[in-house]
């Protein structure tokens, strides 16, 4: 059954809702939906009294540490963490509070799947601690990943023969659907499907979500296979397409 997972988007510091295809070192290009008001620990802690478990943290760019980290505190082992995670860094994250680290980039040296650095990742924290995160931008009938803040395209694909590979080396997947991620007009229906056919182990999809709906829609096109994450549309990130109670209530009744 599908699930609603939360999120919680850090950059330079506050928790934001960005549009993803913005999101690159041309801070002029930046386009923000959102920037709250309350400290990270404030998202962590609302997710944790709803029991809102497998959210993620993730970190875009640098000055976001001291930021996860709080919510990390407010939530010991309950909230996942991505964003500039290495096979060094990992363990500390592991130790200082994450249920699980999200490994994106560092995957992908030079745009080029680096298979030695998956299993370092594995040694340091283990299959059942690490999440990789396939990220995509859509290019004609096929998806790939992106990287780089989702600038960089790299030369693996999402298939089939891709993901039952990777799932050799982590517990699930996160995909943001890049190309909709904040624009609130809709999911990428054709990646949700294609996911739920392709992958053995859980998997998270985010972007273009915009009504509570989408919950029932995905749980259809998926089968129960794929949840779903909410980001500018939800309205304890300033969104006033979905309500945060009525995710949570999903929850519980399709738990």
């Amino acid at each position: 059954m599908t699930r609603f997972r939360g999120c919680i988007d850090i950059h330079a510091g506050k928790v934001k809702q960005i549009v993803g295809g913005t999101l690159s070192e041309d801070v002029t290009a930046l386009k923000t939906n959102f920037v709250a008001e309350f400290p990270p620990a404030h998202f962590a802690e609302l997710y944790q009294t709803n029991n809102v478990t497998g959210a993620h943290v993730i970190k875009l760019g640098p000055g976001c540490d001291e930021a996860a980290n709080e919510a990390l505190s407010a939530w010991r082992d309950g909230l996942q963490i991505g964003g500039g995670i290495t096979s060094e860094n990992a363990k500390f994250w592991i130790e200082n509070g994450a249920e699980k680290v999200i490994v994106t980039s560092y995957l992908f040296p030079n745009a080029k799947f680096n298979l030695e650095r998956l299993e370092s990742l594995v040694s340091q924290v283990g299959k059942d601690r690490l999440v990789i995160d396939l990220s995509c931008r859509r290019r004609q009938n096929e998806w790939v990943v992106a990287m780089n803040k989702w600038q960089t395209l790299t030369e693996t694909k999402i298939d089939k023969e891709t993901l039952e590979f990777l799932a050799q080396y982590c517990c699930e997947f996160l995909v943001h659907a890049a190309d909709v991620e904040g624009l609130c007009r809709g999911i990428d229906e054709d990646l949700v499907v294609a996911l739920a056919n392709w992958s053995p182990i859980p998997v998270t999809y985010a972007g273009g979500a915009k009504s509570i709906d989408d919950l029932a829609l995905v749980d259809r096109l998926s089968k129960g296979k794929v949840d779903l994450t909410y980001g500018s549309a939800l309205d304890i990130f300033g969104g006033e397409l979905v309500e945060f109670a009525d995710c949570v209530e999903w929850n519980k009744t399709h738990s």
